[in-house]
This record gives C-alpha cells, structure tokens and sequence, in this order.
C-alpha cells in the first residue's frame, strides 16, 4: 500500500469510529484526536521531554496540549511559519514573556492564530539548538517511520535546521498520535524523512529500537526551482 493509500486509510477510520476531534474533517491535514491530552502528558513523563529546554513543535491542532504544557514546564517553543514563506521562518513563545500576561495567555499563545500574536519572529539562523522536536503525523510504524499529509514540510524544516546546525543527532524527535495511528508496516522511508525517536500514544510509548538513519542538511537536488523561489531561506542557503 503506498503513503497515500495509507493516509487514506488512517483519515477513513478515525472519522468512522469517532476518534477524529476538531477540526472536521480529519482529511488532509495532521489529524486531531480523542486522546491528544493523554498523549501530551505521556511525552511530558519521558525523560527527554525533562530534559528539554527548547521545543521545536508543529502547529496542528493535536499537538496544542504539547505546545501547552511545554510553556507551563518553562520551555521555549519555536513554531515554523507554515509552508516557511516569511524570512523570518519561525516564531519563538517565551514562557516568561507569556506568562507575565494575563491568565490564560498560555491557552491564547499556543493556538495557530495566537502563535502570530504572541510569537517573537525569528530567523532560522537565530535558532539556538533544539533539544526535542515535536512532530504531527498521520500514519507511523513502531519502528520510527513517519508519515506526514504529504506536502514534506515537516521533513524539510527539519533538513534546514539541520543545515544551520540546530540539530543533529542528539535531538530528539517526537510524535503524538492515537493508536490506529500506529501501523504495522509503511513503506520504506525516503533518504529525505526524518525518523522517529519516541512515538507516544494516551496508552504507551514506544522507543523504536533501530531507528534509520535520519538525514543530514538539505537534499538540494529534490527540491524544484519553484520551491526554492516560494521559500525565503532556501534561497538564503542555496549553494
């Protein structure tokens, strides 16, 4: 079965079986679900995230209770722009600077809109090193392959970080997701997709015991014109 195939499949059944939450539908997008909080506060229990104090996360609605409970824990969270089209990539939530607001402001600052409003803009080469990053996902396998809603965004901003040496093999690299999001078998990765470190679900967390081997800078050669034209530090780093 191929990668949309799949995305297909896991879409479907969340939706049937009325697993899917906010926003309907579940279809092409990183999908939200019962269980997200459960999930957070599972990843909130490892290690990795204690010792955490930068915290790279996507901006779907299933990881807002990460997003949320990263601030309350007193650690910077970076949210990508999507589709990275602003120069300054990023968007930097400092828990001290949100907090000192009004109540609530936690809740307010880590939605999609109030990450523009709250969010300090940030180039990619400011970025200090990251020590956990928080992935949204469709479809995953208990050996730590990853599949998106296929537009290679996440894998790209990762490749970027990477290329400007906020990451490397030390970070960690995380999803939340429910457990029909979990799936035997997916395809082979691509040389392009980042794999996974901890795949947390609201019952477990699975530790992928031989992870592949996750890539290093940006892959030049499978990126077209038009989207190094669409993307401001593409054009910033290319060769």
């Amino acid at each position: 079965m191929g990668k949309q195939s799949i995305r297909e499949s896991v879409w479907d059944e969340l939706e049937a079986e009325g697993i899917a939450r906010f926003p309907f539908p579940p279809h092409d997008r990183i999908p939200n679900f019962a269980g997200a909080t459960e999930a957070a506060e599972r990843l909130a229990d490892t290690e990795e995230w204690t010792s955490a104090e930068t915290v790279k996360s996507n901006p779907d609605a299933p990881q807002l209770p990460v997003r949320r409970r990263a601030l309350r824990a007193g650690k910077t969270v970076y949210v990508a722009v999507p589709r990275l089209t602003d120069e300054q990539a990023f968007r930097a939530l400092d828990p001290e600077r949100i907090t000192a607001g009004e109540d609530g402001s936690i809740d307010e600052a880590t939605t999609i809109s109030g990450i523009d409003e709250y969010g300090e803009p940030v180039g990619p080469d400011e970025l200090p090193p990251v020590d956990l990053i928080v992935s949204g996902s469709v479809a995953v396998s208990e050996s730590g392959t990853r599949i998106g809603k296929g537009e290679g965004y996440s894998d790209l901003e990762f490749a970027v970080l990477s290329e400007l040496g906020a990451v490397d093999d030390s970070t960690t690299v995380a999803t939340t997701v429910h457990e029909r999001q979990v799936r035997e078998e997916l395809p082979d990765p691509d040389s392009h997709d980042v794999p996974l470190d901890l795949v947390v679900t609201p019952e477990r967390t699975i530790r992928p015991s031989a992870s592949p081997k996750r890539p290093r800078g940006i892959d030049w050669p499978l990126l077209s014109a038009d989207r190094i034209d669409e993307i401001p530090v593409l054009q910033q780093l290319r060769p």
